[in-house]
């Protein structure tokens, strides 16, 4: 008796509870499936056009496993894809997608690639102090489908604690540099590599030093700063908002006269720590007191203040008054200062705003709805990841002087995103559901002239979907025995907590990066073949997965096809199992068989990639 046999009595039973399911779903449909069929009608025409077919609609199985790690970044279980093949609702597809969208695995899973989007390029060393935090926020405001506007207005105006509030971790990952966040902020929300033109024009776009300057200058009044005393772990996002756009230090030094006119409570021509409680010359008086005590008797006099050189006008991450662009012929210099305004629309901000007003304001320029880029820079990102390339490669290299394969998809797809408010799981339900996301993986020509997604690409699993992979197939999460325990240096980069962090610190990569440009290396490989954590769990005589296969189905027919059901979602062919049944008779020990069988499909291409 097959393995799919034996589910039938059971899915006869669901049947007619399908029914009133689907009869309780069914209503006016949404538009997401007719915005997919415009989609589908552009790229056909495009493809009839090149005289070339497109691939055909995949297999349930092969659907299923994709849309499964895409939307929820883990593999189906074993039963889940024997159920799903047998299901013969037409929508059943639909259903499978909105039930995905709606689960925790999809905010969690997608929580942790916008994770790694943004502090695998972070430059401050201690961003993954903000870890937790923004996985927690992210994953909250993705399971309550907040609009992306929202999402990027609040990560470029976060104030707070790093490790409690988790908006802050883009600020944080650059230490509140005004030239780094610019950079960071026009790369993920609008797709365009605009750091180039800091130091001079950029070489093959438009844009100027001015323009990124000018687009820096939202920033300065960012300080990165210790939050509690004594706590090396504790650092907080905040405003500077100094009187007269001075900070402490420098407004002490214009004004000592003024100063001492309020501070010098016993009027001894000293002023001393006690003082200046209270003011805002408390927190910086100490460092003032260190360059400018020449007596060392722990008080400032008028003369010792007045000798102490000024600090510079910007210190990024430290809170600036304005924003200086340097001057390149003379780096001494303070350089000239730049007035914030937005590169895509021209739009300048009023002067003299302060921190929370200027970020404020540049937030509702870069998520207005005349900003094109805006929405183009996600629907571009978010179907390379499902689609497995995009309309512009790289992702993040979008623009007005980049060339887009479908651009008229491009724009489609842009505007509905637009039209919905930002609405990040209706992009994902819309572009999961048109037959362009549904086609098999086929070897297409290499050649500049082959039409654009006439089939699925296959791509390398980010380390997070390999993990919950792992841990799917061989049921070990709560154990955490998948973490790599030192196998390679890429291990070292930093004190991951957890298992999952620990693994995503050997196999992650910054998702931004084009699929040719991502290849395993040794260190990886040596984990997957090698490492004990696997290996314990590749063992059949114990209390493993694999050795319940075993146990439970004598014929290593049904036994084979449930392990290539737990590890690559589908059912072997029939060369498959022949290889493998001869493999078994000519090992002599069934056991050792299936543990080398089982290496094997863990380590293959198939299971290390979405097809």
């Amino acid at each position: 008796m097959s393995l799919k046999s034996r589910w039938l009595g059971f899915v006869a039973s669901l049947m007619a509870i399908s029914g009133l399911i689907s009869q309780a779903n069914a209503g006016n449909p949404s538009d997401s499936s007719q915005i997919a069929k415009r989609v589908d009608q552009m790229i056909l025409a495009e493809i009839a056009a090149a005289k070339d077919k497109p691939a055909a609609i995949s297999a349930d199985e092969d659907f299923l496993r994709r849309v499964t790690l895409d939307l929820a970044g883990e593999l189906p279980s074993a039963r889940e894809v024997t159920l799903f093949g047998l299901d013969p609702d037409p929508a059943k597809r639909t259903k499978l997608i909105d039930r995905l969208l709606e689960s925790n695995a999809h905010s969690e899973s997608w929580a942790r690639y916008w994770r790694d989007v943004i502090f695998l390029r972070a430059t401050n060393m201690r961003a993954r102090l903000a870890n937790d935090a923004f996985l927690e926020w992210m994953t909250a405001s993705l399971k309550a489908n907040k609009g992306w506007d929202k999402i990027a207005t609040e990560l470029v105006t976060a104030t707070g604690e790093v490790r409690e509030v988790g908006q802050t971790a883009l600020i944080f990952a650059h230490e509140g540099e005004p030239e780094e966040i610019a950079g960071e902020v026009s790369r993920i929300f609008l797709g365009i590599q605009i750091q180039c033109a800091n130091c001079h024009n950029h070489p093959w776009d438009r844009w100027k030093r001015e323009d990124f300057h000018e687009l820096a200058a939202f920033f300065p009044r960012i300080t990165v700063r210790p939050a509690s005393p004594g706590d090396q772990r504790s650092f907080e996002v905040a405003s500077f908002e100094g009187r007269g756009g001075q900070r402490g230090p420098a407004q002490l030094l214009e004004n000592v006269d003024r100063i001492f006119q309020f501070a010098d409570r016993n009027r001894d021509g000293r002023l001393t720590k006690t003082e200046v409680e209270g003011t805002m010359l408390e927190r910086p008086f100490d460092f003032i007191l260190q360059r400018g005590d020449k007596n060392k008797d722990g008080a400032l006099s008028k003369a010792e203040i007045k000798e102490i050189p000024p600090p510079p006008m910007n210190m990024p991450g430290r809170g600036s008054s304005e924003h200086m662009m340097p001057d390149l012929n003379n780096p001494a210099s303070p350089g000239s200062k730049i007035d914030p305004k937005f590169f895509v629309t021209g739009l300048a901000a009023n002067t003299g705003l302060g921190d929370t007003e200027r970020r404020t304001t540049f937030a509702g320029y870069l998520t207005s709805s005349k900003n094109e880029w805006f929405a183009k820079a996600l629907v571009n990102r978010i179907w390379a990841e499902l689609i497995g390339q995009g309309f512009y490669t790289p992702i993040d290299d979008i623009g007005p002087d980049r060339k887009a394969v479908h651009p008229e998809v491009l724009d489609l797809l842009a505007a509905e995103f637009t039209q919905h408010d930002y609405d990040v799981k209706w992009l994902f339900r819309t572009i999961a559901l048109t037959d362009t996301y549904q086609r098999k993986v086929e070897l297409r020509p290499a050649s500049e002239d082959a039409p654009a997604f006439a089939s699925a690409t296959a791509t390398r699993l980010r380390g997070d979907q390999l993990y919950s992979s792992l841990i799917r197939v061989m049921g070990v999460e709560s154990q955490g025995q998948m973490a790599p325990r030192g196998e390679g240096g890429a291990a070292q980069r930093f004190q991951a907590r957890s298992p999952r962090d620990q693994f995503a610190t050997l196999f992650g990569f910054d998702p931004s990066t084009p699929q040719d440009d991502i290849t395993g290396n040794v260190p990886q490989a040596l984990f997957m073949m090698n490492s004990q954590q696997i290996g314990s769990q590749l063992r059949a005589d114990n209390g493993t997965r694999l050795a319940a296969i075993v146990r439970r189905f004598s014929d290593d027919r049904d036994a084979l096809n449930e392990l290539y059901l737990l590890v690559l979602s589908r059912e072997p062919s029939d060369k498959e199992l022949k290889i493998c049944q001869d493999y078994i008779k000519k090992t002599g020990n069934r056991n050792e068989a299936y543990e080398d069988l089982m290496w094997s499909l863990l380590n293959s291409s198939e299971f290390l990639s979405r097809r």
